[in-house]
């Protein structure tokens, strides 16, 4: 039991909306109006790093609770060039994003499709964030509330001797609060439809050694009362892990990589300094992961899974670090 949860702990999908509505707009502004000719376009709603070690495995049939805390902060805005953006780094501005996720995880024991494990899953979340922009005098926060909802209708899981997979469709669903160019807002104002493909391959018959990637593809409804579409988003997540102590401890290194595929629709003929339009951003993370079972008196409770990411060869977008904290708590 012990095995079976710890070689899925890093898996659990916690997907919510870093509520960067305010950021975006702002960071829009000061990218185009910045020298190097950056145009920062829209971000989507797929949040870095919420997978590791064990991204291509379903978590094992029954039901999972699993609270998390995310924290991203950057200090770093870099141009389509990969420049910095802002010679003084006293004026480059910073964001900080804090969200707190209550994850609920069902895998059927019976029920297949292709195959498959069916599973079900949801994320309700909370967020709030501090933006400052010294270039544009701006120092907001928005205090904590209801962001977006994510939920898989559709997780499926299979089982081989050296590797795992998984397939579904994961859903962004707008429940937080927005309005075009709003100073508070906690959504998107989009739908977000986000298939995605997924597997663990184990490099030794133990199964102590594991690499996992995950690629999720990202498209996007227009925005609430306006024309803006924002572009198709690829993410990869996993990690290269050990098994320790029979299972009973992972460790090892994870990574992200996100790229827009897609153009920003704004709707309109617009027209930037220097003849190109909004830019499509890209950024890259690694860093340690470490999962440990929760074992008061001997007895299994359930695990406590962690992360840290530093950002790299980020362009037309912020750069910095991402926090990831879950518990995994399987309900008998």
């Amino acid at each position: 039991m012990i095995a079976n949860f710890l070689a899925n702990a890093s898996w659990m999908r916690k997907k919510m909306m870093l509520a960067r509505a305010l950021a975006i707009v702002s960071l829009y502004v000061v990218v185009v109006f910045s020298h190097g000719g950056a145009h920062a376009g829209f971000s989507g709603h797929n949040t870095k790093g919420d997978f590791g070690l064990q991204s291509g495995t379903q978590p094992p049939p029954g039901f999972l609770i699993t609270p998390m805390y995310y924290r991203y902060s950057a200090d770093t805005l870099r141009n389509r060039s990969g420049d910095k953006v802002g010679i003084d780094p006293q004026r480059r501005g910073s964001l900080d994003v804090n969200a707190y996720v209550l994850g609920f995880i069902w895998v059927s024991d019976d029920l297949k499709i292709l195959g498959g494990n069916y599973g079900f899953q949801a994320f309700p979340a909370f967020t709030d964030n501090t933006l400052e922009v010294p270039l544009l005098g701006l120092n907001e926060s928005v205090d904590t509330d209801l962001t977006d909802l994510y939920f898989q209708p559709i997780n499926l899981g299979w089982n081989t001797d050296q590797a795992d997979f998984v397939a579904g469709l994961g859903i962004y669903a707008p429940v937080g609060k927005y309005e075009p160019g709003g100073s508070s807002n906690t959504g998107l104002g989009m739908w977000s439809f986000e298939p995605f493909v997924g597997t663990t391959v184990y490099l030794d018959e133990q199964k102590s050694w594991s690499f996992a990637a995950t690629a999720f593809y990202e498209m996007h409804s227009e925005k609430e009362d306006t024309d803006i579409r924002v572009g198709d988003i690829l993410t990869i997540e996993g990690g290269l892990g050990k098994a320790f102590m029979g299972g009973a401890v992972n460790v090892g290194a994870a990574y992200y990589a996100q790229w827009k595929i897609t153009d920003d629709d704004l709707g309109l003929d617009a027209h930037f300094p220097g003849g190109r339009g909004l830019a499509k951003h890209r950024v890259y993370g690694l860093g340690p992961e470490v999962t440990l079972p929760i074992a008061p008196k001997g007895d299994l409770f359930g695990f406590i899974n962690a992360r840290y990411f530093w950002e790299f060869g980020a362009r037309s977008t912020l750069e910095g670090n991402t926090f990831v904290l879950t518990a995994i708590i399987p309900i008998p």
